[in-house]
C-alpha cells in the first residue's frame, strides 16, 4: 500500500480523456494514494495526453516542465494519445519517467515500481493493430454529470485524422456488459450520463448489436435522470435514434454532430462517409421531430486544397442551417495522415481569419437560439461550483443558464423561466418551484 503517496492527475483533450482519467484516478486510490491537485507537491504526476493538435502536443512538454518545477523529485507518467504515437519523442523529454501507449495505461500501477526518479525512461507502447481490449470508464467526482465511455478506436481514417493511430480499431463491450457499468453510475451522485466514445454510432460495428439498441436498455436503468449523446457522426445518426430521443424522458434533446465542411469536395478530400445533402436531411429530421433541440456542429477551416470558394460555400452553407453552436477547428498538419500531402497547403495567417469568421457565425447561432426560448420554463440541471455568486446550469437542450447562488439549488434538476441573455452570454432565469424535476 501507498498510504502517504499523493498523485496528481491532468487530462489534455476529451471527454473520452477525462473518462479515462478518473477510472485511472481510481486505481490509484485502491492502492492507497490520495488524490491531490497539480500544485499539491505529489509524488506521482499523471498527464493524460491528446494530440489532435500540435498545440496538444506543446501543453504536455509545458506541464511536464511545471511539474517538475513543483517537485523535481516527482515521478512523471505520461499516457493517452500522443503516448501512443510519439512514445520517444516523449521519452526525450526531461523529467519523464514513464510512457504508456493505449493498451497499457490502464496497466500503471504495475509499472509504478519503487517510485523513483530513472535514468532510462520506461516506454510500453504496442503496435496499435494489436491494440483489441476494451477497457470501461466513468467520470466520478463531478457530483452533476459522468461521462460514460461507452466505445473506444475508429474504423474510419478521415485524411486529417491521428485518433485511429493513437486508440486503434472500434470496439466496445456487450451492451449487458455497459449496462453494468452504467448501473454503478446509477450509484454515485451524478444526475446526468453523457456517452461518450471515439465513434459512438459505430457500437457494436455493425455486428449483432447496435447503438439504437444501447440507449433503448439505457434508458430503462432506475437512477440516471439524463443521457446526453456527445457526438455522433451524421451517416450513423439513424431516423430511429432521432425518434427515440424524441420520445424519450431520459435522452435530452441535444445533438452533437460532425460536419467538418460544408463543401462537397472538401469532404471528399476529408474522406468523410457522407455529404453535405445528407446532413441536411439530419437537421430537418431533428427539427421536424424535436423542434426545440440544440444542434451542434464541429467544422474545420483550411483543410488543404480549402479555396476562398470552398470556405464561403462552408459559410453559407451553416448561415442557412437551423443549428445553434459551432464548434470550429482550425486545421494542422499531422504526421502519417494522408491530408499532410495535399499540397495546396492554406497559409496560417488565412486559416486564422476564417476560424474568427466562424466563431463570430457560431456567437450569432448561439444567441439566436437562446432568443427563441426566452419567456419559457424549462428544467436545468444546476451544477456544484459557485462562480462569481451564480450557479450555472444547462437545460434539456443545452442552454446555459444562471442564477444567483443557492446553495440548495446544487446538483438538482429544478423549472426555471428563461429571462434574458446576459453580457456573459448565459441566460439569467428565474426559479420557479424548489421541486426536483425531469425532461418535460
Amino acid at each position: 500500500m501507498n498510504s502517504n503517496k499523493k498523485v496528481a492527475l491532468y487530462t489534455l483533450g476529451c471527454k473520452l480523456n477525462y473518462s479515462e482519467t478518473s477510472s485511472i484516478a481510481r486505481m490509484f486510490q485502491e492502492e492507497g494514494f490520495a488524490r491531490v491537485d497539480f500544485e499539491d507537491v505529489p509524488d506521482v504526476y499523471v498527464i493524460n495526453t491528446c494530440s489532435v493538435t500540435d498545440n496538444a502536443d506543446k501543453k504536455c512538454k509545458q506541464l511536464v516542465k511545471k511539474a517538475l518545477k513543483i517537485n523535481p523529485n516527482a515521478f512523471i507518467a505520461i499516457i493517452g494519445c500522443y503516448a501512443q504515437l510519439k512514445p520517444q519523442e516523449i521519452a526525450q523529454i526531461y523529467g519523464v519517467d514513464l510512457v504508456l501507449g493505449a493498451s497499457e495505461k490502464f496497466k500503471i500501477i504495475e509499472h509504478l515500481d519503487q517510485l523513483e526518479k530513472v535514468e532510462i525512461v520506461k516506454v510500453l507502447a504496442a503496435n496499435i493493430k494489436e491494440v483489441n481490449s476494451f477497457v470501461p470508464s466513468f467520470s466520478k467526482g463531478d457530483r452533476t454529470r459522468s461521462f460514460l465511455k461507452i466505445q473506444d478506436g475508429c474504423d474510419y481514417f478521415c485524411s486529417f485524422c491521428t485518433i485511429p493511430l493513437a486508440r486503434g480499431k472500434s470496439r466496445n463491450h456487450t451492451i449487458a456488459e455497459t449496462i453494468k457499468v452504467a448501473k454503478e453510475v446509477a450509484l454515485t451522485d451524478a444526475k446526468e450520463v453523457i456517452l461518450t466514445g471515439v465513434n459512438i454510432g459505430d457500437f457494436g460495428q455493425g455486428e449483432e448489436e447496435n447503438f439504437f439498441q444501447l440507449i433503448q436498455e439505457l434508458d430503462k436503468i432506475e437512477g440516471i435522470e439524463r443521457y446526453r449523446i456527445s457526438s455522433i457522426e451524421p451517416n450513423l445518426l439513424t431516423e430511429e435514434i432521432i425518434e427515440f430521443v424524441a420520445n424519450s424522458k431520459k435522452f435530452m434533446p441535444h445533438f452533437h454532430i460532425p460536419l467538418q465542411s460544408g463543401s462537397n469536395k472538401i469532404l471528399k478530400a476529408m474522406r468523410r462517409k457522407y455529404e453535405r445533402e445528407l446532413y441536411v436531411e439530419r437537421v430537418e429530421m431533428i427539427k421536424n421531430l424535436i423542434p426545440n433541440a440544440c444542434i451542434g456542429v464541429d467544422v474545420i477551416v483550411g483543410f488543404p486544397g480549402e479555396n476562398e470558394e470552398d470556405f464561403l460555400e462552408t459559410y453559407h452553407f451553416l448561415n442557412e442551417l437551423d443549428i445553434s453552436y459551432l464548434h470550429v477547428f482550425t486545421y494542422s498538419e499531422r504526421q502519417n495522415t494522408t491530408a499532410i500531402k495535399i499540397e495546396e497547403v492554406v497559409p496560417k495567417e488565412v486559416r486564422s481569419e476564417r476560424s474568427k469568421m466562424l466563431h463570430i457565425l457560431s456567437e450569432k447561432k448561439r444567441n439566436y437560439f437562446y432568443q427563441q426560448h426566452l419567456g419559457k420554463t424549462y428544467h436545468v440541471l444546476f451544477e456544484s461550483e459557485q462562480n462569481d455568486d451564480f450557479l450555472n446550469g444547462f437545460t434539456e437542450n443545452y442552454v446555459k443558464v444562471k442564477v444567483p447562488y443557492t446553495k440548495e439549488l446544487e446538483n438538482t434538476i429544478i423549472p426555471v423561466e428563461l429571462s434574458n441573455i446576459d453580457a456573459d452570454g448565459k441566460v439569467n432565469s428565474i426559479v420557479t418551484q424548489l421541486k426536483v424535476g425531469s425532461k418535460n
